[in-house]
């Protein structure tokens, strides 16, 4: 009936398009790079909270 092409060919087609990583970029997705620094400044966060609440309650 309607012929879609498999998964894998679809995600190779669409890799083929993409223009070629710039030297020395890491993150070409703009918001993959702003979860991901969201991410590691909220486990720094969490973890200076954690130590202060431990430091104020030691016993």
């Amino acid at each position: 009936m309607f012929y879609k092409k498999p998964l894998e060919e679809r995600i190779a087609e669409r890799v083929a398009q993409r223009k070629p990583l710039k030297e020395g970029k890491t993150f070409e997705h703009g918001p993959a790079k702003f979860v991901f620094v969201s991410l590691l400044i909220a486990v720094v966060i969490m973890h200076v909270v954690g130590v202060a609440v431990v430091m104020a309650y030691d016993f």
